[in-house]
């Protein structure tokens, strides 16, 4: 290997800032996107069959994330917008398993309020620094997340998982999307918390083109890449800008099985 320097001499162009104008005009053509209104708006969603406990003694309604949420009427969590479970009305302390009622209080042992018993088990209670930690964040994909009970009960029968167009409120494959080549479209995803069981959701276009991620949660992505798939969180909203190249008629869906198998999937026509 020569070590004789190159003539003329290179090193200063690797110093030297410089411009792709092709790729200029590409951002440029991107940003009038960011702050558009969606030409689309696609609802992920999740149905439960989550019936009532066994027995016949008195229900309330708890979330599963935050176990101290507890109401007399079916509803959805203040904390975050989870749909409440029906639950045995058996309280305790999450300090002292022994105490138990079956009306709501305080624990005559530490004072501390009590929780609907089935509840504080799945949340870790009767530990010596309390309940587990971790519940509230809705943050994790079925089988990481906090909800215990609730993943327990889930089946193919009594689980609906799906896609819904906020504007027409079409759902799954009733889904009736038309596009052109040529056609850059913005999409907005979300994934929302007031179903029974949110989960994170890898979301998937087939051929028709490929996609930009715009925004997460209002912030602008700074990394533009072009993708044909992208997770979306429990709770997050994210825009995409796809841009469609091929006609056919395509399919988008969610890429965990037991989703695009229980419906959350649709086809969309590109026409020439």
């Amino acid at each position: 290997m020569s070590r004789e320097q190159a003539e003329p001499s290179l090193a200063e162009q690797f110093e030297r800032l410089r411009c792709n104008d092709d790729m200029v005009a590409v951002r440029e053509g991107i940003a009038q996107h960011v702050d558009k209104e969606p030409d689309k708006v696609l609802g992920f969603i999740a149905e439960m069959d989550l019936g009532v406990p066994e027995g016949d003694g008195p229900v309330v309604y708890a979330c599963p994330m935050h176990p101290e949420v507890v109401s007399d009427e079916p509803g959805h969590c203040p904390e975050c917008a989870m749909k409440l479970l029906a639950v045995e009305a058996t309280y305790t302390c999450p300090m002292h398993l022994d105490v138990m009622t079956a009306a709501p209080g305080h624990c005559p042992t530490c004072g501390m309020k009590l929780l609907p018993a089935q509840l504080v088990a799945e949340a870790g209670g009767g530990h010596e620094h309390g309940t587990h930690e971790a519940h509230g964040e809705a943050d994790g994909i079925e089988w990481e997340d906090d909800m215990v009970e609730v993943n327990r009960l889930t089946t193919p029968a009594n689980m609906r998982w799906k896609l819904i167009d906020r504007e027409t409120g079409a759902e799954n494959a009733a889904i009736d999307w038309r596009f052109r080549v040529g056609d850059q479209v913005k999409i907005r995803l979300l994934n929302e918390m007031a179903g029974d069981h949110p989960m994170h959701h890898p979301f998937h276009v087939h051929g028709a083109g490929r996609f930009l991620v715009l925004s997460r949660d209002g912030v602008v992505e700074p990394n533009l890449v072009w993708k044909d798939t992208v997770l979306i969180r429990t709770g997050e909203t994210i825009d995409i800008l796809l841009d469609i190249t091929n006609p056919g008629l395509w399919m988008a869906h969610c890429h965990i099985a037991e989703h695009h198998e229980s419906g959350m999937m649709f086809s969309f026509d590109v026409a020439p």
